[in-house]
């Protein structure tokens, strides 16, 4: 195992809600985004390892999300692919329901008393009691499945694409949708956002299959800031074992990520990079 942790390529900042309630106040200063310029710089972001948790190798991570004190984790490949409640110390499943075997698991969220499922090339996604995971709905959506999050008062998911689409998460009807931009204002060619989370008021996304996380604007689709995980876990044993999943503990102010099959979830801080 090669843990990086990281003291003397910038600061150490305790608080990840300092950083990124820093960020929104520097894309206010930039007016919102609302033209083609900026005076705001993409922050750079390394990490320091607090801590980890053990995580089951079997695990094709797709979609990651804590709430009351459990790791709520959706895994893939068709005949594989679950969604699970774990013991985060542990690492141990508590709970769990499997899918049939056509459907290809990706992201879920965790919203109020339900967990939401998006399935990668099936136009469905599944919905479950938090409880009992008795599935109790499911619906449909256009092009693939692959990361969602909520604000609180919409679903927010990706489709492998730049560009993210907002749901309503009672009727799940397509409400609005946000193309990612660069500082300049430009779409960013290439990216294709993954895995979700809403962290203080800022969407984290993996961009597959890289080692980066993208901070981006809600409200303005830009790129705010980039966190690059390498040399995170460097021991993967498959090519497909990719930097995947991020949640959020917002109590407690913790930010986890993991990867597809990765035997640990960590516990991570921001360090900025000068």
């Amino acid at each position: 195992m090669n843990y990086k942790t990281i003291n003397n390529f910038g600061i150490g900042l305790s608080k990840l809600s300092i950083l990124l309630l820093f960020s929104i106040f520097l894309l206010s200063c930039d007016g919102g985004g609302s033209d083609n310029s900026s005076n705001t710089s993409i922050q750079q972001f390394t990490y320091e390892i607090l801590n980890s948790f053990p995580h089951d190798t079997n695990a094709f991570t797709q979609g990651l999300a804590y709430d009351d004190t459990f790791i709520f984790e959706g895994t893939g490949l068709f005949g594989q692919s679950s969604v699970r409640r774990a013991d985060l110390e542990t690492g141990n499943v508590l709970q769990s329901i499997e899918l049939d075997d056509q459907f290809f698991g990706e992201g879920i969220t965790v919203y109020k008393d339900k967990i939401i499922q998006l399935t990668l090339n099936s136009n469905t996604g599944f919905v479950y009691d938090r409880e009992t995971f008795e599935q109790i709905d499911d619906f449909s959506y256009p092009g693939q499945g692959w990361g969602i999050t909520h604000d609180g008062t919409n679903l927010i998911m990706s489709n492998g694409t730049s560009t993210l689409r907002f749901l309503d998460p009672e009727t799940f009807e397509e409400i609005d949708s946000l193309q990612v931009l660069d500082q300049d204002g430009e779409i960013v060619n290439g990216l294709r956002l993954n895995e979700l989370e809403f962290v203080n008021g800022q969407i984290f996304a993996n961009d597959f299959p890289t080692d980066m996380i993208a901070i981006i604007s809600p409200q303005t689709g830009r790129i705010t800031g980039w966190i690059d995980l390498t040399g995170l876990f460097i021991e993967r044993m498959d090519i497909n074992d990719v930097t995947n999943g991020i949640a959020y503990d917002e109590e407690g102010g913790r930010l986890f990520v993991t990867g597809k099959r990765w035997p640990e979830i960590f516990h991570i801080d921001l360090v900025e990079q000068n």
